[in-house]
């Protein structure tokens, strides 16, 4: 009896895991003449599908050349200046874009969440509101770690000059190197290089203090695939396919914890036990929708973020038509 139990238990799991690796609609037929498709990525975690797209748009007559950003703002330049056809960026750069007059950018789909917790040097103590008095905290101005850690300060009445924040310009390997020189004391940056320093026992994650992913202004999602305005409108097709490519390998990841890891750490460049660690934190599949692009407008538009109310013109660049087309909702 507990041999049967066992078997109709792994049974079960393994039908979940074909659900979920199948909860896409068939692929697309293949485009009537080839098409090259140019793709704006950062090399982060959730976005790891990006790693599996190539074949699959191959099958569909799409050729695929890549564009590496270091940071979501330069991917949404890109996409706004046509230099891309489709990129991850921030899930605040719709607003950003609406406020500064562009419509030529559409958000697509989120990728992904996680709990978001302050890293912490080994041998600093924050685990309170009170403990971040005189620290020093590495913040990237205007990113979407930083502007979830700020709204998370408002919604818990935490004034923002109770830290001193330390302005780091670039990518995540300089937050890193800043918190192991000990220039600062904890940092406000993402994964991969997180999970990094937490990995290497130069760091851990100040759990005791808040999930700063829970903030109601901004949301738990990680990033946003976005269209250039003219690419969706003029290569709908082309996007099409693009789409059910990364949401097949997404349930895919998804589904198998092995192959999360292993995409992880090929797309990244990262060694197995830094994307082991990280792809614990991170659940594929987005959590961004109309309404929360429209939060996230109108507290960048309260805290100053950005000069106009742009709320309503920035839930008009979210169209998530084609994923829940795809996933056949």
């Amino acid at each position: 009896m507990r041999i049967f139990r066992l078997l109709s238990t792994a049974l079960m799991a393994c039908a979940v895991l074909l659900q979920t690796a199948q909860a896409i609609t068939p692929m697309p037929s293949p485009m009537p003449n080839k098409e090259v498709i140019t793709v704006g990525y950062v090399k982060v975690g959730q976005v790891s599908p990006l790693h599996l797209v190539e074949e699959e748009l191959k099958k569909m007559n799409i050729e695929v050349k890549r564009a590496e950003f270091v940071r979501y703002a330069d991917a949404r330049t890109s996409l706004i200046s046509n230099s891309v056809d489709v990129s991850v960026v921030g899930p605040a750069d719709l607003a950003i874009a609406a406020s500064q007059g562009t419509k030529n950018i559409i958000g697509l789909s989120g990728v992904a969440s996680s709990p978001k917790y302050l890293v912490v040097r080994k041998g600093v103590t924050i685990n309170t509101w009170d403990d971040l008095k005189g620290k020093k905290i590495a913040v990237a101005p205007g990113s979407a770690v930083w502007f979830a850690w700020a709204m998370s300060l408002v919604e818990n009445n935490i004034p923002y000059n109770t830290f001193t924040a330390v302005n780091i310009q670039g990518g995540g390997t300089a937050f890193v190197q800043a918190l192991k020189r000990g220039d600062i004391d904890a940092m406000l940056s993402w994964e991969p290089f997180e999970s990094q320093v937490v990995a290497e026992g130069a760091a851990y994650f100040a759990t005791n203090l808040v999930d700063y992913s829970k903030s109601k202004a901004v949301g738990p999602e990680l990033g946003l695939l976005a269209a250039s305005g003219e690419s969706y409108s003029k290569r709908r097709e082309v996007i099409k396919r693009f789409m059910w490519a990364y949401l097949n390998a997404e349930a895919k990841l998804a589904a198998d914890s092995n192959a999360f890891v292993n995409a992880y750490s090929q797309f990244t460049g990262l060694p197995l036990d830094v994307t082991r660690e990280s792809h614990k934190l991170i659940k594929l599949g987005g959590v961004l929708d109309r309404a929360q692009v429209g939060r996230l407008a109108e507290a960048s538009f309260k805290q100053g973020v950005i000069k106009t109310d742009v709320t309503k013109e920035a839930m008009e660049l979210y169209d998530d038509s084609l994923a829940k087309e795809i996933r056949g909702r």
